[in-house]
């Protein structure tokens, strides 16, 4: 089973821009489709994207753009032109197989969340 650990959250002023990173370790991350979930203070988790295993196909939030480096084991998430309402924990997990998916059920592992907080 492939462990998974994300960065690159942290406190940022409306507009501006992070850059999330998991990185994935036991496993090579390239056998797995990915997923970016996100859950804000009382509300349920939700799907941000997914990317497959080979990087070609890839489903994303606008403002947000979703890669991978198979070769670092490492899966990105680029988000532009934030909004309060992107305040949230990030969550990234991984679905063995090609085909990412929006159920959170349909992933084998999830990382331990970074905090978003965008202020306004």
């Amino acid at each position: 089973q492939v462990q998974l650990v994300e960065s690159g959250g942290g406190l940022v002023q409306a507009g501006g821009s992070l850059r999330l990173s998991c990185a994935a370790s036991g496993r090579a991350v390239s056998t797995y489709a990915m997923g970016w979930f996100r859950q804000a203070p009382g509300k349920e988790r939700e799907f941000v994207g997914g990317i497959s295993w080979d990087g070609s196909r890839t489903y994303v939030l606008g403002r947000f753009t979703i890669s991978r480096n198979n070769a670092k084991n490492t899966v990105y998430l680029q988000m532009n032109s934030l909004k309060p309402e992107d305040t949230a924990v990030y969550y990234c997990a991984a679905r063995y197989g090609n085909t990412w998916s929006r159920k959170e059920s349909d992933y084998n592992s999830w990382g331990q969340g970074t905090q978003v907080t965008v202020s306004s």
